[in-house]
């Protein structure tokens, strides 16, 4: 079961590498993968801040830029 949600949208070179840095610290099973543009209340909520992580237990937001450690205690 997903520990995060990964928002996101095609073509986006700094979700691509949002998306890099998170398979470098949890497994690709954790992260549910929410493209922005199948919902117009996302794309209302993270046109500008994307990518952003999700912790789907808490809540707790993490938007980019962000660590290595950051996406480790979002998932803790």
């Amino acid at each position: 079961m997903a520990k995060v949600t990964l928002f996101y949208t095609d073509g986006c070179h700094l979700c691509e590498e949002a998306l890099s840095l998170a398979l470098s610290c949890i497994n690709d099973d954790d992260i549910h993968h929410q493209d922005i543009l199948e919902s117009e209340a996302l794309i209302n909520e993270f046109q500008t801040s994307i990518p952003v992580m999700k912790n789907i237990t808490t809540g707790k937001l993490l938007y980019w830029p962000f660590t290595q450690q950051q996406i480790q205690e979002l998932v803790q």
